[in-house]
C-alpha cells in the first residue's frame, strides 16, 4: 500500500488544473475554470474545477474527485497508477512503505489480500497460455488473444494445489484463505477453491483485482463460481467489467446491464464495450446507484423467459427509489433460449445494438406487468391493479416522474389521478446563492448541523479545532465522528490541511457519496465565503444544547425545582429549548 502521507505530499504538489486541462480545454468562469464534463455528453459546461480547493465537479452528472480521482476515471487507470504517473509528473518516487495511521490494521489486512489475488490473477493468465483446452473454449466463444488480455482471462488448472507452485507459503498462509483463493476443511486440509476454470478476475474501480468468477470448462456444477465475500468483495456492491466499460459508457452515456462474464466479454469482442455484469445475485440498490452515476441511461439485458423477466422485476423496483427526474431505465428482452453471448455472435453488433434502442422504458415494463393477467374491464381487477400500483408509486422519489407515473396509472386503470395517494417527495436542501457574510446564507447551507460542519472542514482545514469542539459537542448522530476524526488527523499532522487531502481521505473510505455532496456545495460558494462564522455558530449551539440537556437532566434527578441552581430552575419551569437551538 502506498503511505497515506505520501497521498497527501503529492496532492499537495500538483495542481489539478494543469492535470484537467492536459486533456479537457478550459475556460474562465469566475474564482472557478469551466468546461462540457468529459464523462458525459452535453452542450453546456457543468463541469467546474476548483484552482484554489483543488477538485472538479460536474453539476450534471455529479462526477467529482481530486487530480488521482480524475486520472482513475478519465484516464481508465488503477488508484496505483494513477498515483505513480501524477507522481512522475512532479518528479516524486512512490514508496514501496505501508500506511500509518489508526486506519493501518484494515489497510494492510486487504492490501495482503489484494496481492494474493494479483499474484493468483498472473498464475492464472501463465497457465492459459499453455492450455490447449482453455485456449480452444475461448476460440470456440469467439475470443481473441486481445480481448482476453483486456479482461485478464486465465485459467486454473485441474488438481487440488496448484497454487502451491506460485504461493510457497501455500501450507499456512491465512491470507490464502481469507482471499477465498483457497478452502480449509475442517480437517485442515487444504485445496484451491477454483478447479478446472477458465477464470475471470472482478477489478474495483481502483483498478485492484478483488475476486474471480470462473466458468467450468467440462459439464461440473456449478457452472459459474464466484469468490466468496471478503473484506474487499462484497457482491451486493460490485459489477464484473465496470472497469474495463467506463470510458465506453462516458462515450455512449449508457451503460447495458447483462447477467453474465461470458456475456460482458463476447459483446466487447463484437465492439459493444459498454456493458457490465452483476456478480451472480440479484439486482441491488448499491449496484443502480452506481450504475446511475456512470450514465444517464441504464439498459437491463434479460433472457425472455420466465427466469428473466422476475429478474428484471426485481432489477425494476430496486431502481425506483434510486431514479432521479432525468435518469432512464429501460429492459431489454431477448428472444428465448438466446443470452447476449449468442445472440451478438449469431446476429452481430447491429441487431443487438437496435434491440438495446427499442428497449421497453421503466414506466411501459411496470404497467404491462401489473395488467399481466388481470381483465381491466371489470372493477375487481382494476382494483386489484391499483393496489399494486400504488405500493410501487410510493417507491418513486423522483418528483416528475412519480407524477407522471401517477397519471399513467390512472389512465389505465380509468381513474382520477386525484384519487391516487400523493407523490412522495424528497426533502429539498435551500439553494442559497453565494454570500460572503449573510446570516440567511450560513442558515441555507447543507439542512444538518453535521454535513455543514463537514462542509466547513473541507473547505478550511485550518479551522480544525472549531471543528473538532463541534464535534465534542455533538450527539455523535450523522456524520459527527467523522468530523471529529478528520479533525483530529488534521490536528495531529497525519492529514495535510488542504481541501483536496481531505475530499481524497473521504473517498480512500469509501464516502465517496459524502465526499461528491460536500464538494457540490463547496462549489457554490465564494471561497471568502465566512465558514469560520458558521462553524463557530455551530459549535456555540451545540454546547449550548449540552449545557440545556445537562440541566434538564439535573432537573430530573431533583425532588424540589427550588434545589435546582436559577438558570436550570427556569428552563425547567419553563420547559423550553435553549435559545438557537430548535
Amino acid at each position: 500500500m502506498i503511505p497515506q502521507s505520501f497521498i497527501q505530499d503529492l496532492l499537495s504538489r500538483v495542481d489539478i488544473v494543469d492535470i484537467v486541462e492536459s486533456a479537457v480545454p478550459l475556460k474562465r468562469a469566475g474564482a472557478n475554470l469551466a468546461a462540457c464534463c468529459p464523462f458525459h455528453t452535453e452542450k453546456s459546461p457543468s463541469f467546474t474545477v476548483s484552482p484554489t480547493k483543488q477538485f472538479y465537479h460536474c453539476f450534471g452528472c455529479g462526477a467529482h474527485g481530486t487530480a488521482i480521482s480524475f486520472m482513475m476515471e478519465y484516464h481508465g487507470l488503477g488508484f496505483i497508477e494513477a498515483v505513480k504517473e501524477l507522481a512522475a509528473r512532479v518528479g516524486m518516487v512512490v514508496p514501496a512503505g505501508e500506511t500509518d495511521g489508526a486506519r493501518q490494521a484494515n489497510a494492510s489486512a486487504n492490501a495482503h489480500i489484494v496481492d494474493a489475488l494479483t499474484r493468483a490473477s498472473r498464475f492464472f493468465k501463465d497457465q492459459l497460455r499453455v492450455s490447449e483446452a482453455a485456449i480452444t473454449y475461448l476460440k470456440g466463444r469467439g475470443v481473441t488473444g486481445e480481448i482476453a488480455a483486456r479482461f485478464g482471462l486465465g485459467y486454473a488448472p485441474d488438481g487440488w494445489q496448484n497454487l502451491e507452485a506460485t504461493f510457497p507459503e501455500y501450507a499456512t498462509a491465512d491470507v490464502l484463505v481469507e482471499a477465498g483463493l483457497v478452502i480449509r476443511s475442517d480437517e485442515g486440509r487444504r485445496y484451491d477453491r477454483f478447479r478446472d476454470r477458465v477464470m475471470f478476475p472482478i477489478v474495483s474501480t481502483r483498478g485492484e483485482i478483488i475476486g474471480f468468477g470462473g466458468r467450468v470448462l467440462g459439464a461440473g456444477e456449478p457452472k459459474y463460481l464466484n469468490s466468496p465475500e471478503t473484506p474487499v468483495f462484497e457482491k451486493g456492491r460490485e459489477l464484473y467489467g465496470l472497469f474495463q466499460a467506463r470510458r465506453a459508457i462516458r462515450e455512449a452515456d449508457r451503460v447495458i446491464v447483462v447477467e453474465g462474464y461470458m456475456d460482458v466479454v463476447a459483446l466487447a469482442q463484437h465492439g459493444v464495450a459498454n456493458a457490465v455484469a452483476t456478480l451472480g445475485t440479484a439486482t441491488t440498490p448499491f449496484h443502480v446507484q452506481k450504475l446511475l452515476r456512470q450514465a444517464d441511461h441504464v439498459t437491463f439485458c434479460f433472457d425472455g423467459d420466465a427466469a428473466g423477466r422476475r429478474a428484471a422485476w426485481r432489477a425494476l423496483e430496486t431502481s425506483l427509489q434510486a431514479l432521479t427526474d432525468g435518469k432512464h431505465v429501460n429492459f431489454l428482452f431477448l428472444p428465448d433460449k438466446e443470452d447476449p453471448d449468442s445472440f451478438i455472435r449469431t446476429r452481430g453488433r447491429e441487431a443487438f445494438e437496435e434491440m438495446v434502442e427499442r428497449a421497453e422504458p421503466l414506466s411501459a415494463f411496470m404497467l404491462r406487468e401489473l395488467k399481466s393477467g388481470l381483465d381491466m374491464a371489470t372493477p375487481e381487477d382494476r382494483a386489484e391493479f391499483l393496489k399494486k400500483a400504488e405500493a410501487l408509486l410510493a417507491q418513486i422519489t423522483a418528483r416528475n416522474l412519480g407524477l407522471a407515473m401517477r397519471d399513467a396509472v390512472a389512465r389505465a386503470a380509468g381513474v382520477s389521478s386525484a384519487s391516487l395517494p400523493e407523490p412522495v417527495q424528497r426533502a429539498t436542501q435551500a439553494q442559497a446563492g453565494p454570500s460572503r457574510r449573510s446570516n440567511t446564507a450560513r442558515a441555507s447551507l447543507l439542512n444538518n448541523l453535521p454535513d455543514r460542519a463537514l462542509e466547513a472542514l473541507v473547505a478550511r482545514p485550518d479551522l480544525h479545532l472549531l471543528a473538532g469542539r463541534a464535534a465534542a459537542a455533538a450527539d455523535g448522530s450523522g456524520c459527527w465522528p467523522m468530523v471529529g476524526d478528520l479533525a483530529g488527523r488534521v490536528a495531529t499532522g497525519e492529514l495535510s490541511p488542504s481541501p483536496q487531502a481531505l475530499v481524497q481521505w473521504l473517498v480512500d473510505g469509501g464516502n465517496d457519496g459524502l465526499a461528491q455532496r460536500v464538494q457540490e456545495q463547496l462549489m457554490k460558494r465564494d471561497d471568502d465565503y465566512a465558514y469560520e462564522d458558521d462553524l463557530a455558530a455551530i459549535a456555540e449551539r451545540l454546547e449550548k444544547q449540552r449545557k440545556f440537556n445537562q440541566q434538564l437532566a439535573a432537573a430530573r434527578q431533583v425532588q424540589r425545582p427550588s434545589d435546582l441552581p436559577p438558570e436550570a430552575r427556569a428552563l425547567f419551569a419553563s420547559g423550553s429549548t435553549p435559545a438557537g437551538t430548535a
